[in-house]
């Protein structure tokens, strides 16, 4: 067990963007791979409306949209993509399928520190796959490696708070 967590008040450099984990749903084991991942974003409408007797115009809060997240992963013989994505295709041998049970999953994206320690943590909720690209283009005369992505659709995030920095000795 490592050392209890604590924030380091002194920490003034910002975190890699090339150190993370991924994991789906309950996994204690991250995703093989996973070489990319778009940015955590969200927007909200916002609605105009007068008052009256009030000549300026007001702005209210409408609803809070989140955008897709991809994943992106050099091909393995992890099957962790292809397996969520089919869910979403409901195909069984070229038939469809009814169980649809595991579409949704939770998803937790870690950001390490340089020790390889979690320091920042969000959540996904209930997210799906909308797109999948199993294989891309092929060449015999690039010199590339093959990369799968999958786009996830969400229904929220957040981030988990209770997570913070360990202390430097």
């Amino acid at each position: 067990m490592g050392k209890p967590f604590t924030v380091n008040i002194n920490r003034y450099d910002p975190y890699k963007t090339y150190r993370f984990l991924v994991y789906f749903g309950n996994s204690t084991a991250p995703v093989a791979a996973v070489s990319k991942v778009t940015g955590l974003k969200r927007s909200s409408d916002v609605i105009d409306y007068k008052e009256g007797g009030n000549a300026i115009i007001l702005k209210g809060l409408g609803r809070t949209k989140y955008d897709p997240i991809t994943l992106e992963r050099g091909i393995t013989q992890d099957l962790d993509f292809a397996k969520w994505a089919n869910y979403a295709q409901v195909l069984d041998q070229g038939v469809p399928s009814t169980s649809l049970a595991n579409l949704r999953q939770e998803v937790r994206i870690d950001l390490l520190n340089e020790a390889g320690q979690p320091v920042w943590r969000f959540k996904i909720h209930r997210a799906w796959v909308s797109e999948y690209q199993a294989l891309p283009d092929l060449d015999a005369g690039a010199n590339a490696i093959a990369i799968e992505h999958i786009k996830i659709e969400n229904e929220g995030w957040e981030q988990d708070t209770t997570l913070t920095e360990p202390k430097e000795i």
